[in-house]
C-alpha cells in the first residue's frame, strides 16, 4: 500500500511492529488465522486478493494443500434466492476465473444484447479477452482486462484455470500475457458499458464476498447518475424480463 508506513499496518491490525516484522521477515511462518484476516483488513483487499493472503498463508506453514477453494459453477439455492429478491436490479454472481453462473433479468438485459452471456457457460474474462466486441461494450477495457487478469494468479491453479490461461494467452496473446506477468491491481468500483439498444451506461459497483467455500462473489451494479437510471427504465420497458438463470 503506497504510502502506509509499518507502524501504521501494525496499528490497523492491532498487532506489534516487531511481530509484523518476523511475518515479513519470514520468522514467523504460522500466523494465526485472527492476524491474517486483520492484515487482510487492514490493506483493504478485496475478495481475490484475501483468497491469495490465505493461500500463501497455508504454504508458509508447511506443504500446500489449495487451501483456496478451485472455481465453482455451481451456486447454492439460497444464493438464487437471494438474486430473485434483487429483481429488477442488476446484479450476478461470480469467480476468480470470471464464470458467470447466475444473473438476474437486469443484468440479463444488459448482458445479452452485449454479447457478455454468449455460449453454455458464459466468462466474462474470456468475453472481455477474445470477443472483438469487448472493447465496444466497455469503454474502459484496459482498466477491466487488468481487474479480471490479477485473480488468475491467486490460488491455487486448477485444471480449468490453467485451460482458460491456456486459451487466452494463444487467443489474446501479449494483452494478455502481460497483464498475467505485470500482477497489476486496478482499484476503483465505477463501471461503464456500452448498451447496443440504449448507449452509455454508468454503474456504481459492490462486490460482496460469499462463503469461502463458495469461491465466489456476489456483484451488484447500481446505477451512478439520472440518465444512467432512465435507460435502465426504458430498457426493461421494452425488453422484458425472464426468469434468473
Amino acid at each position: 500500500m503506497p504510502g502506509l508506513k509499518r507502524s501504521e499496518l501494525a496499528g490497523l491490525a492491532g498487532i506489534s511492529v516487531e511481530y509484523l516484522i518476523r511475518i515479513e521477515q519470514g520468522r514467523d511462518h504460522n500466523p494465526s488465522v485472527s492476524v491474517v484476516n486483520a492484515l487482510a483488513d487492514a490493506l483493504r483487499l478485496d475478495a481475490a486478493e484475501r483468497d491469495h493472503l490465505r493461500n500463501v498463508a497455508s504454504c508458509s506453514a508447511g506443504p500446500c494443500t489449495a487451501a483456496v477453494q478451485s472455481p465453482r459453477l455451481e451456486v447454492r439455492p439460497t444464493v438464487r434466492a437471494l438474486l430473485a429478491q434483487l429483481e429488477p436490479g442488476i446484479a450476478y454472481v461470480t469467480n476468480r476465473l470470471g464464470d458467470l453462473p447466475a444473473y438476474t433479468d437486469g443484468f440479463d438485459l444488459l448482458a445479452r444484447p452485449a454479447g457478455v452471456l454468449d455460449g453454455l457457460f458464459p466468462n466474462l474474462t474470456r468475453f472481455v479477452f477474445a470477443d472483438e466486441r469487448a472493447r465496444r461494450v466497455f469503454p474502459d477495457w484496459e482498466r477491466l482486462a487488468d481487474e479480471l487478469t490479477l485473480p488468475l494468479s491467486f490460488g491455487a491453479p486448477s485444471e480449468r484455470s490453467q485451460r482458460l490461461v491456456a486459451d487466452l494467452t494463444a487467443t489474446a496473446g501479449d494483452d494478455f500475457t502481460r497483464r498475467l506477468r505485470g500482477h497489476s491491481r486496478p482499484r476503483g468500483d465505477r463501471q461503464v458499458w456500452c448498451h447496443p439498444a440504449v448507449g452509455t451506461l454508468r454503474f456504481d459497483r459492490e462486490t460482496l464476498e460469499l462463503p469461502a467455500a463458495d469461491a465466489q462473489q456476489l456483484v451488484v451494479l447500481l446505477p451512478a447518475d439520472a440518465e444512467t437510471n432512465a435507460a435502465l427504465n426504458r430498457l426493461r420497458h421494452g425488453g422484458g424480463l425472464a426468469l434468473v438463470r
